[in-house]
């Protein structure tokens, strides 16, 4: 067990490894990560330094939305495993001293949910239909669809059934919105939260935190057009009908009541995108307990707003009486690696720019890869020894970048096949492509494409199936560029992104941690240089923590103390640009 896991509040202080298990480790050779990949893998991630691992979904589902819309919230997908497959993964995690976290998908179900096709059969009006939200179509005869919403991935976000109605579905037309004023939702969340703790699971991410209530009958229909469902995070006065409505806050404080039936109690950590100052009603320890910043993983390689988006973090935390979560990547976001490394761009709607490079294929901007890493390694630094949780996304430790050329017809994500004119994106497969364990099992350049590979998978799968035949290809095509970003090659580098990673994380495990304290007792921003000082422990006594980040074009001078990480080499002992510092030192010296 970790020193942090042996407290009953573990997450307000955790280093999170997000795993997409389709594209973590495949163990049978059929070209899909499954459970017993994650298994094989615990040593790696108790070595990396985590303290708990978040599954995305690994339910039945047809993978209209990457295991997002699940059709049974009890079982594992039979591509991924077994429910025994879990048992035993959840017993590695806890042997290794590692928790559980779970994806949970609340605002909806797959359209092949038993739930979903009674209310097809059961028909308009029925107990059935109201666990979903049916409504009637305008025009004549109902065929228009009740009002103009498109869907975010794509086209009318209402879609007709053979008896003329139309149902909501925010995402994929395969995601039918569930109805969460209609009880028998209610009351089957609370089983599935139980079934899962009751199998060992730890804690629990929330999809979609802030969708779950909506105000659909207050005005009519036809009103509602003028607040559209791609403007998620944008309303301070509660005025969206779709989006961190109030009530949302009653069904977390039902949920708290279930998490505490165990001890120690459950969390959970919802996805709410919404304004900063209404993150802390998310976190709140009367309801699920923390909401992801996701301020900081927007926010561009800039001073300042690295400077808002952490100060708005701690304020939140302060409010909520919890503590803030530190992102910097996740499955839908474009790699920070590749982010860092484009052109800084403010534009409405974060990463524009970067989601325009992803349409054209990685053609539009320069990607300067060693810029990015080096911002990257800077900002990890910069991150990991914030007070809070830290969120890893798997592949972040190893610097890889964003897979901006997957050709079209090969893409799994919904949005590209859904989107068109000016929403059109190509999605988020470029960050879920399987990754590199080993640099020696390098496919041959394919047929398709020879900047990618075919055969082999840089260890992602194993050499052969238990048959002796030969594997499939993995599900989304590896770049041959892979090679120099596999786990076994990054091992061996003793200046890797891996090995600055782990280095970093015992260093806060160690100094950090243990002090209990989740303040800064500074930030401030000046000259391009942003700095913060936290409580540490120094050969047992107190000491505190200086982190600096370098903006500004000329090297400064680093504090005085002992340095104890930096994310690049120094310039005759000053911090250079794009470069953090860890500065340890006796508490109480302002220097």
């Amino acid at each position: 067990m970790t020193d942090n896991n042996l407290s009953d509040d573990w997450w307000k202080q955790a280093v999170v490894y997000q795993i997409y298990p389709r594209s973590f480790k495949d163990v049978n050779g059929d070209g899909i990560g499954d459970i017993r990949g994650v298994t094989e893998k615990m040593g790696y991630l108790k070595n990396l330094g985590v303290d708990a691992v978040w599954l995305s979904p690994f339910y039945p589902s047809e993978l209209a939305d990457g295991g997002y819309d699940v059709m049974d919230y009890k079982n594992v997908d039979p591509r991924l495993g077994t429910m025994d497959d879990f048992d035993q993964m959840v017993q590695a995690a806890h042997d290794s001293g590692l928790k559980i976290i779970v994806d949970i998908v609340p605002n909806h179900t797959s359209d092949q949910h038993k739930w979903f096709r009674q209310a097809l059969a059961a028909g308009a009006g029925s107990a059935e239909r109201d666990r979903y939200i049916f409504r009637k179509g305008r025009g004549e005869h109902g065929e228009l669809p009740p009002n103009g919403w498109m869907s975010l991935f794509g086209g009318s976000a209402w879609e007709q059934v053979d008896d003329g109605e139309w149902y909501l579905h925010i995402f994929a037309k395969e995601q039918p919105d569930l109805n969460w004023k209609n009880p028998d939702v209610h009351e089957e969340f609370k089983d599935v939260f139980r079934f899962w703790s009751d199998h060992g699971t730890d804690g629990f991410r929330i999809d979609v935190a802030h969708g779950l209530a909506k105000d659909l009958d207050s005005r009519p229909l036809a009103e509602l057009d003028r607040w559209p469902i791609q403007q998620q995070s944008e309303y301070h006065n509660y005025e969206h009908p779709l989006w961190d409505r109030p009530d949302v806050h009653e069904i977390y404080r039902e949920w708290r009541q279930v998490f505490n039936e165990y001890q120690p109690h459950r969390f959970a950590v919802g996805e709410a995108w919404v304004v900063p100052e209404h993150q802390h009603l998310y976190a709140s320890e009367e309801e699920l307990g923390q909401v992801f910043n996701f301020e900081f993983a927007k926010a561009n390689w800039e001073c300042d707003a690295l400077y808002r988006a952490i100060d708005e973090g701690l304020v939140s935390a302060d409010e909520s009486g919890s503590t803030t979560t530190w992102v910097m990547s996740n499955h839908d976001v474009i790699r920070q690696a590749t982010r860092y490394a484009l052109p800084q761009v403010d534009s409405v709607n974060y990463h524009q720019l970067g989601k325009d490079w992803l349409l054209r294929n990685g053609q539009s901007y320069r990607e300067d890869r060693p810029l990015g890493t080096k911002r990257a390694r800077a900002g990890f630094a910069l991150e990991a020894a914030l007070p809070g949780s830290v969120y890893i996304y798997q592949g972040e430790e190893l610097g890889l970048f964003e897979v901006p050329d997957i050709p079209w017809d090969r893409l799994e994500d919904p949005t590209p096949h859904r989107t068109s004119r000016q929403y059109i994106e190509k999605g988020r497969d470029g960050c879920r492509v399987p990754l590199p364990w080993e640099a020696g099992d390098k496919p041959a350049p394919s047929d398709w494409d020879p900047a990618f590979g075919q055969g082999a998978s840089f260890g992602f799968s194993p050499a052969k199936r238990s048959d002796g035949s030969d594997c499939a290809d993995p599900h989304l095509p590896q770049p041959l560029w892979f090679e120099d970003f596999a786990v076994d090659h990054e091992d061996r580098d003793p200046e890797s992104m891996l090995n600055l990673y782990r280095r970093a994380l015992q260093l806060r495990a160690q100094l950090l941690t243990p002090t209990g304290d989740t303040t800064v007792q500074a930030l401030t921003q000046e000259a391009g240089i942003l700095s913060y000082r936290r409580a540490a422990t120094m050969n047992g006594a107190a000491g505190e923590l200086v982190c600096l980040t370098n903006f500004s074009e000329e090297p400064v001078d680093l504090p005085e103390g002992e340095p104890v990480l930096t994310s690049g080499p120094l310039e005759n002992g000053r911090l250079p640009q794009d470069t953090t510092a860890w500065v340890l030192r006796p508490a109480g010296e302002n220097r």
